[in-house]
């Protein structure tokens, strides 16, 4: 096989001109070779994917020369003051646990190949990288979104309804596209959900919600059947909507609505827990609602409500 780490290239951040590489001692280049084999014949692993590994581990080999350490002798110590030095130096968390993945695997096969006694690695913690907030659409943009079908339409009449079930009850785009008939009791203004594991809830509709519903049901449905059906949404064949043909259909209508953030299914999901929270619903009333089994998959509407007042802070006051 070739040298699958040859083809990386390093670049000056200014003018662009090749930078030469530092030289690794001979017995760690040919450990890397040796690695990039049994990774590619082994482990089926893509030559992307290898060199990517190569060039991390190569960033590793090399701060290890100023101690005059190879990677076969490298200690627990040298790992974790490698990570730091990266962190320092502006790397994120999520790219230190991807070098600290690499490491592993090049450690774990090391100790397989009875080539060191300890894996330095074995005892490492993966930095903190959090939980990414949820993208977020402010409530004038769902507004426009909810306007932006139209409603003569029949499609188009089946989309806001469908739009504004989704907002109104913060519903899983499969939640939304698997409902029936018999799930909606419009007189009662309720509606039986089943979540992930099957798992039961009942969620209170708004008089909006159940306004476009029972409009849907009694104009644009009827119209869309083709044969005998209890699914709730249906397509323009008269078949069930899918989950993909509604991203299409939300996608299409954030554009029309002038909604720079990417929008999804899920996107809406997060604006109704968020909303809820912004306007101070209490957290465990928003769990029941979005069928969360924990507190904590909740709590993290908080901080993007908390993200959203520093925003406005930062925006508007004459300190911020």
């Amino acid at each position: 096989m070739g040298k699958p780490y040859a083809n990386a290239k390093s670049t000056g951040a200014r003018d662009r001109r090749r930078v030469k590489k530092p030289e690794l001692p001979a017995q760690d280049a040919d450990l890397l070779l040796r690695f990039a084999d049994s990774q590619l014949v082994e482990q089926g692993l893509s030559t992307h994917t290898i060199n990517a590994y190569g060039s991390d581990l190569r960033f590793f080999a090399i701060a290890l020369q100023s101690s005059d350490t190879g990677l076969l002798a490298a200690q627990r110590a040298d790992v974790m003051a490698f990570l730091s030095s990266r962190i320092s130096d502006g790397s994120s968390a999520r790219s230190a646990a991807r070098l600290l993945s690499a490491l592993r695997r090049f450690y774990a096969w090391c100790l397989r190949e009875k080539l060191i006694v300890e894996n330095p690695t074995a005892l490492v913690s993966s930095p903190g990288m959090g939980r990414p907030l949820p993208k977020v659409i402010t409530e004038s943009e769902v507004q426009a979104l909810l306007q932006a079908p139209l409603a003569s339409e029949d499609l188009g009449l089946r989309d806001r309804a469908m739009l504004e079930l989704l907002y109104g009850c913060g519903l899983r785009v499969s939640e939304l596209v698997g409902l029936t008939v018999d799930q909606v009791n419009l007189n009662q203004g309720v509606m039986r959900v089943w979540g992930k594991g099957s798992k039961e809830r009942l969620i209170p509709m708004g008089d909006v919600s159940i306004d476009w519903i029972t409009r849907y049901m009694s104009v644009a449905r009827p119209s869309l059947m083709r044969d005998s059906t209890d699914v709730l949404f249906l397509s323009n064949r008269g078949a069930a909507m899918t989950r993909q043909a509604f991203w299409y259909r939300i996608r299409a209508h954030g554009i029309s609505a002038g909604i720079r953030t990417p929008l999804s299914p899920h996107v809406l999901r997060h604006a109704f827990a968020t909303h809820l929270v912004n306007h101070d619903a209490d957290l465990r009333v928003v769990q029941l609602l979005l069928g969360h089994s924990n507190l904590s998959t909740t709590q993290i509407y908080t901080h993007v409500a908390s993200e959203r007042l520093k925003s406005l802070h930062r925006a508007h006051h004459p300190r911020g």
